[in-house]
């Protein structure tokens, strides 16, 4: 894709300064924007899961003055954030040193270094208790208990899929603790194991106030679904109560049955600084992200 422009759409948002040099067996990819993104060529690579977490959060969250990502890997959810809310001051956590490695690269990259901070260590352990409280917290957590699925390749890409640090519940309850008074929690979980995300929430004092469910490609079943909730305690009874709770967005769907970009999903392109699609009589090969080729998938 031309760097800023494609079929009569100009790529929105600040230039970045650069001067970030690529190092063997890296990538450097768009994010959203004039944003990109370090990555390994055969490690964990940010995925369509992660740039429309950024994108559900921050259309649910009223204000975000603060946010933190847990589990930030290389750093895609918090830049997303971070391109979309240009006020914000960003706090991520992460365990894998080589991911944050990368994440820094992409922070000076893009020219971010005053406002997104990049923190190494464990979601479980309260790494981010002392910079709280936050307006938005986010999490894109693994989708697998160990031993259930096969292992990634890359070393990097495991905690990535499967649950090597924590499973979604931890997540939740580490976002109860970091949140504001009516911060929201936001994460991504598959359709098929919406029972356990759901869990997590209730488990961790939260109610779900928002979900949005997206499918890959029409026909296939596998899909996601993203979810917003906050502290029940922050919240009226009346409303942790309420039966029309939560709210379904009508569904996503990235691509049409012939591969072409689907109509749904061309808004949420159009809010991440991308195309909203190519014309509907061009078919593309399918892809499980907006940036560059498909990474290995986590499900």
């Amino acid at each position: 894709m031309p760097d800023s422009a494609f079929k009569g759409w100009t790529r929105p948002g600040p230039r970045v300064p650069g001067g970030v040099a690529l190092e063997a067996e890296e990538s450097l990819d768009f994010l959203c924007g004039h944003f990109r993104i370090f990555q390994y060529q055969k490690g964990h690579r940010f995925s369509v899961d992660d740039i429309l977490l950024g994108w559900f959060a921050t259309s649910w969250c009223p204000r975000v003055d603060r946010a933190a990502d847990l589990g930030s890997g290389i750093g895609s959810v918090a830049m997303t954030v971070a391109w979309r809310c240009p006020g914000a001051e960003v706090h991520t956590v992460e365990a894998q040193d080589i991911s944050v490695r990368l994440a820094r690269k992409s922070i000076r990259y893009n020219g971010l270094e005053d406002r997104v901070h990049i923190h190494e260590g464990d979601l479980r352990d309260g790494a981010l208790a002392a910079r709280g409280p936050f307006d938005l917290v986010t999490g894109s957590p693994p989708y697998w208990p160990v031993g259930s699925r096969v292992e990634a390749q890359h070393p990097q890409a495991i905690p990535a899929r499967l649950e090597v640090r924590g499973t979604i519940a931890d997540y939740a309850l580490a976002a109860a603790d970091l949140l504001a008074p009516g911060g929201v929690f936001a994460c991504v979980f598959p359709l098929d194991q919406a029972e356990r995300a759901e869990a997590a929430y209730r488990d961790a004092g939260l109610t779900l106030l928002n979900t949005q469910d997206v499918g890959f490609k029409e026909g296939e079943a596998y899909g996601l679904r993203f979810f917003a909730g906050t502290r029940a305690r922050d919240l009226p009874e009346a409303v942790n109560a309420h039966p029309g709770l939560p709210v379904a967005g009508a569904p996503i769907t990235i691509r049409r049955a012939d591969n072409a970009v689907h109509e749904s999903i061309a808004r949420v392109r159009l809010a991440l600084g991308f195309p909203p699609g190519l014309t509907l009589d061009e078919p593309v090969p399918p892809l499980r992200r907006f940036g560059s080729p498909a990474p290995e998938p986590r499900g």
